[in-house]
């Protein structure tokens, strides 16, 4: 039995949602998981009873990606240490 056998095609929204058995599913899980990342939808069945549903979230975008990380540096600019020293503050977190 292939992969590809015992997933299902639907139509969801305009994308291809996959079906897929429980039992399966956790066999198969590092694989769905990059097919999600992928933009793909996978639900997820208990005999035959859908009980999940993976979808990819929306923060994945690479764009999102790119803007937090220039808000990021916006948050930066200006922020200075005054004297502190980087060991300094190492140092004072691990003496709790």
């Amino acid at each position: 039995m292939t992969y590809q056998s015992i997933t299902g095609r639907l139509s969801y929204g305009g994308s291809i949602m996959f079906t897929i058995g429980s039992f399966e599913a956790k066999t198969h899980f590092a694989a769905l998981l990059e097919r999600v990342a992928h933009g793909e939808i996978i639900k997820i069945t208990k005999r035959g009873v859908p009980i999940a549903k993976l979808v990819p979230t929306e923060s994945n975008q690479p764009s999102d990606r790119q803007k937090l990380a220039l808000e990021i540096r916006q948050l930066r600019q200006g922020v200075r240490l005054d004297g502190l020293h980087i060991r300094d503050l190492i140092n004072e977190g691990r003496r709790y």
